[in-house]
């Protein structure tokens, strides 16, 4: 063992923390089980989880520093420690119900530093939980010593990650140890990512009432109160409005429809200057029959047996450009969306065009 300059009482907790190196790394393995197996029931998306066991030079340094305090090495509660970032504030307190619910929480070491700040000031952020297994969540008869060792958990946003990784980068840890320009700026700069902290939860939580509101609006078929976006249509499409169409279609060659996205549809839907899902129901009442004609022309002569989901609002897409007067340009447009862009597209619109000349909507 190297020699750290400790006392006798230092040299002695450095070998314990040594004679239990097993027990930590089996504290590890089960905690991170246990962790990890429950984040994932409780569908919290989180940034990172990290674990570590303290390094001897870690260890002798903090014993070198105040090793007067412990009496043996269980007294020191962060030798094993973990570390779970979440994307929001929330999120941080929804894994402390978690760690609560999995863990024995030692409540008078535990500390919520984002609650520990002055009004007036800004600084390092986390919540830090010292935990224990209890018993009923795991026990080894022939290692009975793991639900006496006690380890941290430290859970926190990714901003305040980042704010704890520059203050220890750059040696930042009260205003006594910088001048007080410096001290201004940092402190400048953590309130500032506390302020973002806050807006992007404040963002989240606007965006998942905008859905549910959206949602609702959709079910009650109120279509002319909701824009055209990536969450109405969506929406929108979990009421598979273009069945009725489709089987239709499917019916001209007795094909199987097969699932297919509708993402690419949302930009031929902005191409088309379709605002609302009321937009898109009356194209579906105004042009079903044509789409229909229009398909009967592409599918009569063929034994095609598999159709795409989107045949539907492909063809009705095409009817309403043509109807409206986009002619070529406006197809090409619309393929290129769906296919992507290729030259092939321009031939393709061709081959439409003419297919449409002989349906009667064109000839009005």
């Amino acid at each position: 063992m190297e020699n750290y300059g400790l006392d006798l009482h230092g040299e002695m907790l450095l070998a314990e923390y040594h004679s239990q190196q097993h027990l930590y790394l089996q504290l590890q393995d089960v905690v991170t089980q246990k962790l990890g197996m429950q984040l994932k029931k409780s569908d919290i998306v989180i940034n990172s989880m990290e674990f570590r066991i303290k390094t001897e030079d870690s260890l002798a340094g903090k014993l070198k520093r105040k090793g007067a305090k412990y009496q043996s090495i269980m007294d020191i509660t962060d030798i094993f420690g973990a570390r779970i970032i979440t994307f929001y504030n929330e999120d941080v307190d929804r894994i402390a119900a978690l760690a609560e619910s999995l863990f024995e929480i030692d409540w008078p070491n535990s500390v919520d530093k984002r609650k520990m700040h002055e009004v007036t000031s800004f600084g390092y952020n986390s919540l830090h939980y010292i935990c224990r297994l209890p018993k009923t969540l795991y026990f080894d008869p022939e290692l009975p010593q793991l639900n006496e060792i006690r380890f941290e958990l430290q859970m926190r946003t990714a901003l305040q990650h980042v704010w704890s990784a520059i203050q220890h980068d750059i040696g930042y840890k009260s205003e006594v140890e910088i001048p007080q320009e410096y001290h201004r700026q940092l402190s400048r700069l953590a309130g500032m990512l506390e302020v973002a902290d806050d807006e992007f939860s404040r963002i989240r939580t606007s965006i998942v009432d905008y859905r549910r509101r959206i949602q609702k609006l959709v079910h009650k078929g109120l279509l002319e109160e909701v824009p055209i976006d990536g969450d109405s249509f969506n929406s929108y499409m979990s009421t598979r409005p273009f069945d009725k169409l489709n089987r239709k279609i499917a019916a001209i060659t007795q094909a199987e429809i097969q699932e297919a996205s509708f993402l690419p549809y949302l930009n031929v839907m902005r191409q088309l200057r379709l605002r609302t899902l009321g937009d898109i129901g009356r194209m579906i009442k105004e042009d079903s029959d044509d789409a229909y004609q229009l398909a009967l022309f592409q599918l009569g002569s063929t034994d095609i047996d598999i159709l795409s989901e989107t045949i539907g609002l492909q063809n009705l897409c095409i009817v309403h450009n043509l109807k409206t007067g986009r002619g070529k340009p406006g197809l090409v447009k619309i393929f290129d969306a769906i296919n992507g862009n290729h030259q092939q597209n321009d031939t393709l619109a061709n081959i439409v065009i003419e297919q449409a000349s002989r349906l009667s909507f064109m000839s009005k």
